[in-house]
């Protein structure tokens, strides 16, 4: 509202008697308003930025400081071993403040205090730095803590132990290490070892051995001198070339979706689901902005990185014809609808002051009540996000740089997310099997022009009250989104609520100009590059096969009376299912994160290893006595934890053979190791989904207000993605893809056996299942 109120705020015509201005004083106090808050807002971050920047030091303790140094003096004690007199004499004399000896002697006094009250922050951050550089407590045994890192944690605690805000930690976290080449080098040898056979893996021995010792020594210098000068050696590259270079359409490709609560539903009405929603992403964007989000901490005590969250919103990806750019605001005051092939522009502010669900949904009703039809190519505009980059950066230049088409495209690219109102009603029916995928596909491309690929993220509502999120990957990773969704999710139930016709509470105020509708003049040359990038996404997503389920007989609660991590199981499972699915071993991809460092994204764990195959063998062949597999089992899990705790450590694998893979570019060095390395397709690729980040509610005591996480497309073309999420105690969702045009998969038969390989584990353990 204020926006469109400055426009118009000040009017004026040319008359013979001079220039005659009309000002709306209506208008004007929005304009008023508009200001105050985006001074307030300047002034919070400024209070933030000093804040954040003192951790863990506070003015407060700032001030005792300087009561001790004045009490000390009073009491005839000299603290400062006589830099408090060196400080005073060399104040100017005679003038202004200085002029009596009790004021230069208070001013001295404080400014002793405030060096060493600087000095005191700077020592305990970098005593904090260096803790949290340990990362042993990571590999030691649940229930088997040593006295060291006991002590470790105390020391944590001690210095952490002021209320911190979202950002306090950055500058206190350590730089992601550079791993030696050596140990890079065994690693990823041990890990190809159980997928080729004598010949082959002497061959990849032979290159890797020839890259140590002659390449890797020089592209190793570079990478080194990097991670002295850059914040992280590794997110910046990862970003930019693994993600914003790609050429490939988004859609599949790279977006992923996130499920809304699929065992209960707060209400059947769209607008209503959506006001409440949307008010609640607001709510946390603005705890965002000032920084009043507490953050993450591994084992309640150990920060994880923030950086990521900063461009959760306000953040476009702009299409280009070499690489793409992330455009980030500061700050946007509407989001950009799609309903039934129109574009709407809807504020979030009246003035200073966030709308209340109630007007959202007042809002949002009056863009589903709208008749008007869509403008000739406006239906299947967003189309041209889910095509080709190269073809989308080509029509963005030549049909959308001026005019209408420009205005509007900025009300879409500036707006804080995208929301996307559907017609269709996909939901989780427990008794349909089918329902969840049909759920999955809806929210993975939709009909591949009713989502906008390149904002941060789509939000999705459905004609039933049902919700999800289309995400755009290049500028966060999953558990950050999903810190978001939590919020939402549990603001929406336990706060906000609805009244008992379904409707947000409060009532809505019919004064609100209504939503503006985005006007465009699409010339027929764009009509037909929006139709080509159409027929690209639809064969893309039309070639997806998507497979979600539920598996009931057991979850967490249970995986862990087998003395094993959950993810471990699962992933041991994937392994065991993938064997009978194939017939052979595959690379495996499984994310893990590396936040404990600064700006630190992923790592892979490469879940295929000798242990796994040893294990999967010997249960296919059926042979052997339960004792036997029991044992193989536990070495298989005990290997997979070392080598996720070793992701999360910096010490992975594939990360750094990335970033030399790019200095070896840079320099037009060639390596044909390095380039068989990043050739190498991952066939099965895998993520669990992060859950219960934010507390927001008891989950035994809601059992049934859980998402069933989310899913993405397949990265081999004959290959498997699976995304799963232990949800809670006793359930599991995974969410499996795969491609049509493959002959060699089928997700539905790989989901029959996952189901059936975890079932087969839990028994080796006698593990009692509840009825599925």
């Amino acid at each position: 509202m204020a926006e469109a109120h400055q426009a118009v705020a000040f009017q004026f015509t040319v008359t013979p008697d001079g220039v005659d201005f009309r000002l709306s004083r209506e208008a004007l106090k929005h304009v008023y308003l508009s200001g105050i808050n985006s001074w307030k807002k300047r002034l919070i971050r400024i209070k933030n930025g000093i804040l954040r920047g003192v951790y863990p030091g506070s003015p407060t303790s700032w001030l005792v400081v300087v009561m001790a140094t004045v009490g000390s003096s009073y009491c005839k004690v000299d603290i400062s071993m006589g830099l408090i007199c060196c400080i005073q004499r060399c104040l100017p004399e005679g003038c202004g403040p200085y002029r009596t000896p009790q004021t230069r002697a208070l001013l001295s006094m404080a400014i002793f205090s405030t060096g060493v009250w600087m000095m005191g922050i700077f020592f305990f951050r970098q005593t904090l730095k260096m803790l949290l550089s340990y990362h042993g407590w990571m590999f030691e045994m649940h229930g088997q803590t040593s006295h060291f890192t006991k002590v470790w944690a105390f020391c944590v605690r001690l210095l952490s132990s002021q209320r911190p805000m979202l950002y306090s930690f950055q500058t206190s976290l350590p730089k992601l290490p550079v791993p030696s080449v050596p140990a890079t080098i065994h690693r990823y040898l041990e890990s190809v070892r159980p997928l080729l056979d004598d010949e082959e893996y002497y061959r990849m021995e032979t290159l890797a051995k020839e890259f140590q010792d002659k390449t890797a020594p020089r592209l190793q210098k570079y990478l080194v001198l990097k991670s002295w000068w850059a914040t992280n050696y590794v997110s910046d590259w990862w970003e930019e070339y693994v993600y914003l270079r790609s050429r490939a359409p988004l859609v599949v490709n790279s977006n992923y979706y996130v499920m809304d609560f699929v065992l209960i539903k707060n209400t059947d009405i769209q607008a209503a689901r959506l006001g409440n929603i949307v008010h609640a992403m607001i709510m946390y964007r603005r705890k965002l902005d000032r920084e009043e989000i507490k953050p993450v901490m591994a084992l309640g005590i150990v920060p994880m990185c923030s950086y990521q969250m900063e461009r959760m919103f306000n953040t476009t990806r702009i299409p280009g014809k070499e690489t793409d750019l992330l455009q980030h605001l500061s700050d946007s005051r509407h989001v950009a609808v799609y309903h039934k092939g129109r574009f709407f522009k809807v504020w979030l502010y009246e003035g200073s002051h966030l709308l209340k669900p109630r007007d959202l949904e007042m809002q949002f009703q009056r863009i589903l009540d709208d008749p008007s039809p869509p403008q000739p190519g406006e239906e299947k505009l967003a189309a041209l996000t889910a095509g080709g980059r190269v073809e989308w950066a080509q029509a963005r230049q030549a049909f959308f740089s001026s005019g209408k088409n420009k205005t509007a495209l900025d009300a879409i690219e500036r707006a804080a997310f995208f929301v996307a109102l559907d017609e269709e009603s996909p939901h989780y029916d427990p008794e349909d099997e089918a329902s969840l995928s049909l759920y999955g596909k809806a929210l993975l491309h939709g009909n591949c022009y009713n989502r906008w690929f390149d904002k941060s993220f789509t939000l999705i509502a459905f004609k039933n009250g049902q919700l999800g999120l289309n995400t755009e990957h290049a500028w966060a990773d999953a558990p950050i989104i999903g810190h978001l969704w939590e919020f939402v999710l549990g603001t929406d139930t336990f706060h906000l609520g609805y009244t008992e016709t379904g409707h947000c509470l409060g009532k809505p105020n019919p004064m609100l100009a209504a939503p503006q509708r985005l006007q465009w003049d699409i010339p027929e040359q764009c009509q037909a590059v929006i139709e080509s990038s159409y027929q690209v996404a639809t064969a893309l997503a039309d070639d997806v096969e998507l497979y979600c389920f539920q598996f009931l007989p057991f979850g967490k609660g249970l995986i862990k009376k087998c003395r094993t991590s959950p993810d471990a199981f699962v992933q041991i499972a994937l392994q065991l299912a993938h064997f009978r699915d194939r017939g052979k071993f595959c690379l495996t991809y499984e994310a893990s994160m590396t936040r404990m460092f600064r700006e630190g994204r992923t790592e892979t764990v490469r879940s295929c290893t000798s242990e796994s195959t040893a294990f999967v063998q010997a249960m296919v062949k059926g042979s052997h006595m339960k004792a036997d597999l029991q044992d193989l089992f536990r070495k298989a899990s005990k290997k997979h934890q070392n080598m996720y705790r070793l992701a999360m450590t910096g010490a992975g694998i594939d990360r750094h053979l990335f970033c030399l893979y790019v200095v070896s570019k840079y320099l037009g060095v060639s390596s044909p190791f390095l380039a068989e390395v990043l050739s190498e397709p991952w066939r099965l690729s895998t993520s669990q989904i992060a859950q219960f980040q934010i507390r927001m509610f008891d989950p035994e005591q809601y059992p049934n207000h859980l998402g069933a996480g989310g899913g993405f497309g397949p990265v081999a073309d004959d290959g498997y993605g699976v995304s799963y999420m232990i949800a809670g105690e006793n359930t599991i969702f995974f969410h499996i893809s795969s491609k049509f045009s493959s002959s060699e998969t089928n997700a539905q038969r790989f989901g029959n056996h996952i189901r059936q390989a975890l079932l087969d584990i839990a028994d080796l353990f006698q593990v009692p299942k509840a009825d599925s």
